[in-house]
């Protein structure tokens, strides 16, 4: 992470930089000028050193500025874009060690072609605020190239895990009870829960959980599943367990916060399900459930009661588990949220460790495939819940065939009401790219009852002609289609001369 202090050594270099270059000084000159070394004078510039004030006094005479122009943060045009980013909170806080940048490359980069970059920096703002790119959601997008990198496997947080399993008795609890992790957060780490402030504020309503750090509380709203309690009183022992002090107080969190928030949030939330799903046993539960010779939704179901798990808690622990152990990593997983009249989808978390064709988050308000069955398995979730209103949870199947491409995918979905909102229903999906490898280890794969979709992102960018589901028409098509007329047309143009 970058300082206060390296910004401001870079932004002084730029400075001299562009003072230097403007007055067609070489190096040589200006060391003349100044009686600075060529070296240090180099070293001002990649902003690895900040001279002291006598030398900055010969600086401004030297490159014919005041004293205090040369050292305020005030920039020319050309350098505001550059210093916007270097002063942005992104900037500031996002680990670069963690992607393998070292934060002072970045800045030699920058110093040797500042015009370029600031160009390539002005488009990102540009487009960043036209699309209404939020800090957040770049820092999502950024956690999720993270675990892309790392196959979402992570042998610190498994080795935590362990650690905790032994040092307090954890070994062979499967499923964990809630009064095993009531009593560690009681007398081990000072920390009480509370079931009963919550749920007193409406306006608070659709907040899960907040952590009162001056009474040392856990609080825990209503309506919630035994599922769901676990995996927050598990997710805040993890942050105690691994000193995570950078962290959301509330669930899901109300402000956007720094990068190592979010990256913090999503260890903890990683080692509460490796602690509440034991990886040795749901190892040989997944390979149990790959050698069924026909595919068993109950099966699925049988994984959610073992472990008194969520659905969402149980795919992404198969997505850390399936790409090390199994060497599955072409695969994704999908959260869906739909409304009650089935106007509205929204995928709010996705993962994927692969580059292959899959539904991906989109800001540009256009409108979900329906083929998937993500979506489809919300609207089957409604239709029994009116036969059967004790109706929680439903499982799916689909061998999804993206249009136009010999990619298919096996999708496992499961569906459930949401308990903070009656109105909604929620499906999580985990797709893996069917290859060779996937079907020798997935036996029911061959099973005939499976039904196969072609399927796409959008309707907007969808041209299947006999969508009977179809949202909204194939505007990006058309707009393709007329661009190519028009090409067209100028190729028959310059050839007729």
């Amino acid at each position: 992470m970058i300082d206060e202090q390296t910004v401001i050594k870079f932004i002084f270099g730029l400075k001299v930089r562009e003072l230097r270059l403007e007055r067609d000084l070489s190096f040589h000159e200006l060391s003349n000028a100044t009686g600075l070394s060529i070296s240090y004078l180099s070293e001002i510039e990649k902003g690895k050193k900040y001279p002291k004030a006598d030398k900055i006094l010969q600086l401004a005479h030297a490159l014919e500025v005041e004293y205090d122009q040369l050292v305020s943060m005030r920039v020319s045009k050309r350098l505001a874009p550059i210093v916007r980013v270097l002063q942005s909170d992104f900037f500031r806080e996002f680990p670069l060690d963690m992607f393998g940048l070292e934060t002072q490359k970045i800045i030699e980069l920058i110093s040797s072609a500042p015009n370029k970059i600031n160009a390539f920096l002005s488009t990102l703002l540009q487009l960043a605020r036209h699309y209404e790119i939020r800090t957040e959601q770049f820092y999502g997008v950024a956690l999720r190239a993270y675990l892309d990198l790392y196959d979402n496997y992570f042998a610190d947080t498994e080795d935590a895990v362990e650690q905790f399993r032994k040092k307090y008795s954890f070994t062979s609890r499967t499923p964990v009870s809630s009064s095993a992790l009531e009593e560690v957060l009681r007398n081990k780490f000072d920390i009480k829960v509370n079931r009963t402030d919550l749920p007193k504020s409406t306006v608070l309503k659709h907040l899960r959980s907040f952590f009162h750090t001056g009474r040392r509380e856990l609080m825990i709203n209503n309506g919630l599943t035994t599922a769901q309690e676990n995996f927050l009183m598990g997710r805040e022992l993890a942050f105690q367990f691994m000193k995570l002090t950078d962290r959301p107080q509330e669930t899901p969190p109300q402000q956007p916060g720094t990068f190592e928030e979010l990256l913090n949030n999503y260890r903890a939330s990683y080692f509460s399900a490796a602690l509440l799903i034991e990886k040795r046993t749901i190892i040989q539960d997944i390979q149990r459930f790959a050698q069924l010779k026909r595919w068993r939704g109950d099966a699925l179901l049988q994984f959610l009661n073992k472990y008194e798990a969520t659905p969402e808690m149980l795919f992404q622990r198969l997505t850390n588990i399936l790409p090390t152990y199994f060497g599955i990593k072409n695969l994704f997983f999908l959260r869906f949220v739909g409304t009650d009249d089935f106007s509205n989808y929204e995928l709010n978390k996705e993962l994927h460790l692969s580059q292959f064709h899959s539904p991906h988050a989109n800001q540009l308000h256009e409108h979900y495939c329906r083929r998937w069955i993500s979506i489809n398995i919300i609207k089957e979730l409604r239709s029994q819940q009116k036969l059967d209103p004790h109706k929680k949870v439903i499982t799916g199947i689909q061998i999804s065939k993206y249009w136009k491409t010999t990619n298919q995918y096996l999708c496992l979905s499961i569906a459930k009401s949401n308990e903070s909102n009656p109105q909604e229903s929620i499906s999580v999906t985990v797709g893996f790219l069917i290859d060779s490898k996937l079907k020798k280890q997935i036996r029911f794969l061959e099973d005939a009852r499976i039904t196969t979709q072609t399927v796409h992102t959008t309707c907007e960018r969808c041209a299947i002609s006999n969508c009977r589901v179809r949202m909204a028409p194939p505007l990006v098509i058309e707009q393709e289609k007329r661009k190519a007329a028009i090409q067209k047309e100028l190729d028959r143009i310059i050839k007729s001369d």
